[in-house]
């Protein structure tokens, strides 16, 4: 149970590319993010990861009218049908072939997916039980060009279809006497969007160029015309179980004069224009709101338009980045419009008509480097190549803060003991101390010559910053409250690889590439105490938490552990065959005889200090048994085969005569590429390049809860948690403990036994009717009477009751006897009650931002209601008398407007 941990967020990356939905309600945004899928809940503030992958990844996600399913489709054309209630995948299916977009019919029905130059009609699943959940109904021809989007009438009797060969074809979901389908051009480039008009057959049809084209229809929708059906053979065809025989329409480009006959009939009403400036600026993605008549064009230079159909007016026309805006995604009432920029992997909502953000988010350009926890586990700090340092809430999943000081890539972060302050190291040359209070840089550490920092520590207290010198082998110190250099340690003869101070004493250990660690003691003026002699050079190093045992990876695959004390090597774990590295498609050699990549490169003791998590250059973080030196568990972080050196072996297919076909570009042309750039061509951006990111873990930290984990990997900021599903957990139970016992005692106000019972039994709703059942003035005889081995299972049970219930004074009351009645036997055993404490430290301190904050608000409220009764106090004497009329506040009182402009707690706490 201890190591039950499953896959709980995904941070650090808001989206990747695919398309966004809204939900039903058009309160949250469904974004695909890589192989998975994150739901981000505008209205609670939250953000959360689907617990399902997909092979590749996602190029489109399909959502169901009522919400319920959602049809995922990677680039290899996998398919996954998934539960949003449940969090399951229910079939999985491959269309063999890679598909561009998916879209359900308006009635649920039917969906429609585009793949090649056709697009085939399914059946809906979940209508009934069925065998298959995917059958397919019909298929339709037509285009010459791969199919790129789809729109449905509101009845779901048509559907329209844009294509790369500048064509839209309008196709019958039913067999239609007068509408088989209808082939509409007038455009010189591909299609971007097409769309048709609330209750009408009227379409919008859009391309890459920027022209937009209104198309009439002769035909009302209740003008189509149901086909009778061709005789004995057609009705035995379509009878067999109610279920209609898969068949196939073939479009004509041209049909003749007598096919149209009596036909529906579309022709042009008007063709518009966007203002777009630069020959690449070309329209990206389009989406269009049939209620509200709203069309949301996005480019690729980021500038975005809101028009009002059919007459064109522009609204707003602004900019979200200078990247390509890849997906736009509109919710149900039309107030929320929701961007999706791949080239920085943005994701933005907002709220036209206040122009106003909803959600602003971003995650690291290029890959993540370094994480830290806060001291209390509420906040992670993550670092990236991109020079940034983002703080993400743990709770929320949301990036509130980034800071942009530094001007290259980020080595190293780490929180001081008050988790105020966050010291990063940084390629540029400094080392910088950001402030959460007021979110700046108040401290910039240099060096006497330039150089390159590669690591970072700080001590428990927070007063001395060490960092270590990738080029000129050095260890600079500083002290954190003058901002001036201590001292500059020497004696490595490589670059340091990686600093740590001992939790519990003065003593800071480094690792460098000389195969050495030293143990520099600060009390000493830093005079080297140990030399540790390695066998190879060392790439990582971490104290224990009660620090009596250090751990560091060395380039030979090898974890050794020591006694920093005595300078004695106390065991080694070989982790060569844990560490499976895969080959990448370039590789000449295979992945079993490369060199590369076998070694951990990250390490992190767990809370306790019983295992140590490790990765390195893999897809594998394994987690590993200190004392028995056993590997406990292996995880595996990604399934995604869009990154590289994911599989043992290469692919043959793509093995020819003439070289490998992954030295070809075939993706360059999706981002505004060109895919032959053959001389003359001017279209396209020809330094577009296309390539597959490695997959590896940077970095790995336990949280000071123990009850998650956090890796930063090629795929984001990787949470694992305990696994809450685990329902059956006892405790040195025997047969007379059954819940039918444990009520008994409580009917018998027997509180101490039911209690007991109730936590041998460990059924987590059993528990808390026993806890709530006893009486608030009998809480503090009922804890002292608890036994000492019951009273860490009670503090682990309160700090997770205080993440859910509302009974917040009553479990502060439990919390705050059981540490007066048993605090000084607590502290004999700190060492493994810290996990739990600090658990139950970060539950109470988000209840004592929720509440004050609240307070502050109300304190506000009656500071203005105060002074707005005061001014009228001091202009009634200056009325005429019998005027009858109260005086307002004037306009111009300075004290009423500024309560008024800084709200409450304005400037106060990291979550203001």
């Amino acid at each position: 149970m201890k190591f039950a941990y499953r896959f709980s967020n995904l941070l650090g990356t808001v989206y990747r590319c695919g398309n966004l939905n809204f939900t039903c309600d058009g309160n949250s945004v469904i974004s695909p993010v890589g192989n998975r899928v994150t739901v981000f809940d505008l209205k609670n503030n939250k953000s959360d990861t689907l617990p399902l992958a997909t092979r590749y990844n996602i190029k489109c996600v399909g959502l169901s009218p009522d919400g319920r399913l959602a049809i995922i489709v990677d680039e290899g054309g996998n398919a996954l049908l998934a539960s949003l209630v449940c969090r399951a995948v229910l079939h999985h299916f491959h269309f063999k072939g890679a598909v561009h977009s998916v879209s359900f019919s308006p009635d649920g029905r039917k969906f429609v997916i585009t793949k090649g130059n056709l697009a085939q009609m399914y059946h809906a699943p979940g209508r009934k039980r069925e065998f298959n959940a995917f059958v397919l109904d019909k298929t339709y021809f037509g285009p010459y060009d791969e199919t790129t989007c789809i729109d449905w009438t509101d009845d779901s009797r048509c559907f329209a279809v844009g294509s790369k060969d500048m064509s839209t074809w309008v196709f019958g979901a039913e067999r239609w006497d007068n509408l088989i389908y209808y082939a509409l051009g007038g455009h010189k480039d591909a299609i971007v969007g097409c769309f048709f008009e609330s209750s009408s057959l009227d379409l919008y049809t859009l391309s890459q160029d920027g022209a937009l084209c209104v198309w009439q229809c002769d035909t009302p929708p209740e003008g189509l015309r149901l086909k009778a059906p061709a005789g004995w053979k057609a009705d035995l065809l379509q009878r067999e179980d109610g279920a209609e025989r898969e068949t196939t329409v073939h479009g004509k480009a041209a049909p003749t004069a007598e096919e149209q006959q009596g036909k529906v009939k579309y022709s042009r009403a008007a063709k518009y224009f966007f203002n777009k400036e630069g020959d690449f600026n070309h329209l990206t993605a389009a989406a269009y709101h049939k209620k509200v008549h709203l069309l949301v064009t996005g480019f690729a230079s980021g500038i975005f338009h809101l028009h009002e159909l059919p007459e064109f007016n522009l609204i707003h026309s602004l900019s979200v980045s200078d990247q390509r805006v890849s997906s736009i995604a509109i919710n149900g009432s039309g107030d929320w419009i929701a961007f999706g920029c791949s080239g920085l992997g943005q994701l933005l909502v907002w709220e036209w008509q206040s122009e106003s953000y909803v959600l602003k988010q971003q995650g690291h350009f290029n890959s993540m480097v370094s994480l830290a926890y806060s001291p209390d586990g509420q906040y992670i700090v993550t670092g990236g190549d991109d020079s940034k340092v983002k703080v993400w809430n743990t709770l929320s999943g949301f990036c509130f803060i980034t800071f942009t000081e530094h001007s290259s890539g980020v080595t190293g972060v780490t929180f001081t003991s008050t988790g105020y302050v966050i010291v990063t190291s940084s390629m540029d040359g400094t080392v910088r101390a950001f402030d959460l209070h007021r979110y700046r840089n108040f401290r910039t550490f240099t060096s006497p010559r330039p150089t390159q920092f590669s690591c970072v520590a700080v001590n428990s207290s927070g007063d001395i910053v060490s960092a270590g010198a990738q080029d000129s082998f050095e260890i600079l110190i500083w002290s954190m409250q003058t901002g001036r250099l201590l001292d500059v340690l020497s004696g490595h003869e490589g670059p340091i690889s990686g600093l740590c101070f001992n939790p519990m004493k003065s003593v800071l250990a480094s690792a460098s590439w000389d195969r050495t660690v030293r143990l520099w003691d600060m009390a000493d003026s830093w005079r080297t105490t140990e030399t540790l002699a390695l066998t190879s050079d060392a790439l990582a190093v971490t104290f224990r938490p009660d620090g009596a045992e250090l751990a560091v990876a060395t380039l030979d695959s090898q974890i050794t552990f020591w006694d920093p004390e005595n300078a004695a090597q106390t065991g080694s774990i070989e982790g060569r065959r844990d560490l499976k590295t895969g080959r990448k498609e370039l590789d000449k050699i295979t992945a079993k005889h490369a060199a590369k990549g076998k070694a951990f490169t990250t390490l992190c003791y767990s809370a306790d200090g019983q295992s140590i998590l490790a990765g390195g250059m893999s897809k594998f973080v394994c987690i590993y048994h200190v004392k028995e030196q056993i590997l406990r568990k292996k995880f595996e972080i990604s399934c995604n085969l869009s990154l590289d050196a994911m599989e043992e072996f290469l692919n043959r297919r793509k093995m020819t005569e003439f070289g490998n076909l992954a030295l070809i570009d075939q993706d360059a042309m999706e981002e505004g590429g060109v895919l032959i750039p053959l001389p003359g061509v001017k279209k396209g951006d020809m330094s577009s390049r296309h390539f597959k990111p490695e997959i590896r873990v940077t970095s790995l930290r336990f949280s000071p809860t123990g009850r998650c984990w956090a890796a930063t990997t090629t795929e984001g900021l990787l949470i694992y948690s305990l696994d809450a599903r685990m329902l059956f957990d006892p405790f040195e139970l025997d047969t007379s403990v059954t819940p039918v016992q444990i009520r008994a005692a409580l009917c018998q106000r027997d509180f101490t036994r039911a209690i007991l019972m109730a936590f041998r039994l460990n059924e987590r709703k059993l528990l808390q009717e026993a806890l709530e059942s006893v009486p608030w003035d009998e809480i503090e005889v009922i804890s002292s009477s608890l036994p000492d081995l019951y009273v860490e299972k009670a503090l682990e049970f309160l700090a997770s009751s205080f993440e859910e219930s509302r009974h917040l004074e009553f479990y502060l009351i439990w919390t705050q006897k059981l540490l007066m009645a048993h605090g000084q036997k607590l502290k004999c055993r700190v060492g493994t009650l810290l996990p739990a404490v600090q658990f139950l430290q970060k539950s109470i301190q988000r209840h004592w931002d929720d509440v004050s904050k609240l307070c502050d608000w109300n304190r506000y409220n009656l500071q203005y209601a105060l002074a707005v009764s005061q001014q009228r106090g001091l202009k009634r004497p200056s009325e005429p008398p019998g005027s009858g009329q109260e005086a307002d506040a004037p306009e111009g009182d300075d004290d009423s407007l500024h309560l008024l402009r800084r709200g409450p707690g304005a400037g106060d706490g990291p979550l203001a």
